[in-house]
């Protein structure tokens, strides 16, 4: 549920500091990348090298460590969310106000993630309308409170105030990340990478593709909550999130048959793939030997356009998605091959531009709509590009759902 995500986790001075060695533990545990930044004060509750052994990194507590900087910005853009636990009363009116006198709150105001806070304080604390107050314009800013636990407090008494145990952070983790979500319970396919044509046992004719941007999206899909099928031509490369089920293919004819087993159950369509126009005409089983001419001719022939003949009978509501990567006359070729081809969204990117097309990490996409909209997008890289196309795929997709409603 949690493989891949980047968790920061900031633990304040409070007692119930010793749980976290068990929040990293379970995150971990989870395949989440898990990185810790500790108030100084935290450090009189659990030691820095108990939470540097179990997330596999330094724990920094101060914004500079013998000589060095500890990069608090870079830390707080690192993360898909940002969770504070403890966060103790201190923290939160720090919070609350925008106090920045430790690393962890440094770290705090240059967050660009959702930020989750577990207080944990003495009944008495919690209800005082100095914490209620602060808590409540934590909430304003958008922040999550994960609800206080009632239970054995550290003073001996017996009420609210208490952290809410470590499983318990974690189910409310799930339900954060399932909460962003849009795409659940919709299946996907996804065609990347190039295809392959042999001319014999060791010689083929392809292309630059690495798979990179389909891939991407494959992923994006996925942590957008789809269960997406993945057709894969010949590529190292593999997909990282949870929920891709890879099928991994090398000809043109392979990807079809392949492509074609699950176009009609699917949701959502992407045909990222490179796949070869031509394929030799004749294929032998010998090494071809170098003949006594200075010549070759090599007799080519096209192969099955996947996406014109898949799109020719694609399903009602079904949202298919085609690339265009063009060399010349791009918008016009581009526009062409979405209404020839029935597309909803067509993704065009040119080799013209420095950092976009084969192997970059990097693309420049311009996505043009079957109603007319385009969004040309800067130079980014292909991961971001790849939640950008979801954004569009998942507004077609709900446009027509609210349509149906």
């Amino acid at each position: 549920m949690l493989q891949g995500k980047k968790i920061l986790l900031g633990v304040s001075g409070s007692i119930a500091a010793y749980k976290a060695a068990t929040i990293v533990r379970l995150l971990v545990k989870e395949g989440a990348e898990v990185k810790v930044v500790m108030t100084p004060a935290a450090c009189d509750f659990i030691a820095p090298l108990t939470l540097a052994t179990l997330s596999k990194h330094e724990v920094p507590v101060t914004i500079s460590d013998n000589q060095s900087w500890n990069n608090h910005v870079m830390l707080g853009r690192w993360a898909d969310v940002m969770l504070i636990a403890p966060a103790s009363a201190n923290t939160l009116a720090k919070m609350a106000n925008g106090f920045c006198d430790n690393l962890l709150m440094a770290t705090y105001l240059s967050a660009t993630c959702p930020v989750l806070f577990a207080p944990a304080m003495d009944e008495d604390m919690w209800h005082h309308p100095a914490t209620r107050n602060n808590i409540s314009k934590l909430l304003s800013f958008g922040h999550q409170q994960i609800p206080v636990e009632k239970g054995e407090l550290a003073s001996g008494l017996f009420g609210e105030g208490r952290m809410a145990e470590p499983e318990n952070i974690i189910r409310y983790l799930h339900e954060h990340f399932n909460a962003n979500k849009p795409l659940k319970g919709k299946k996907a396919l996804v065609t990347a990478g190039p295809t392959q044509e042999p001319l014999d046992p060791v010689r083929f004719i392809s292309n630059h593709s690495s798979g990179k941007m389909g891939i991407a999206i494959a992923d994006a899909l996925a942590n957008a909550g789809a269960e997406v099928t993945l057709v894969l031509g010949p590529t190292h490369l593999s997909a990282t999130a949870q929920g891709v089920n890879t099928l991994r293919v090398v000809t043109a004819a392979d990807m079809f048959n392949s492509a074609e087993a699950h176009f009609n159950t699917a949701d959502i369509v992407v045909m990222a793939a490179a796949v070869a126009d031509y394929r030799p005409r004749n294929v032998v089983d010998k090494k071809i030997k170098k003949g006594e001419g200075e010549e070759m001719v090599l007799e080519l022939e096209k192969t099955k356009d996947i996406l014109r003949t898949l799109g020719s009978k694609r399903p009602e509501g079904q949202v298919l998605v085609g690339f265009s990567l063009e060399t010349n006359n791009e918008k016009e070729y581009a526009l062409k091959k979405l209404h020839e081809k029935n597309l909803d969204l067509i993704v065009m990117n040119s080799l013209n531009d420095t950092g976009a097309g084969f192997n970059y990490d990097t693309n420049k996409v311009t996505l043009f709509g079957r109603n007319g909209d385009v969004k040309e997008l800067p130079l980014k890289s292909k991961t971001e590009v790849a939640k950008d196309i979801i954004a569009a795929i998942t507004g077609i997709v709900h446009s027509r759902e609210t349509l149906i409603v």
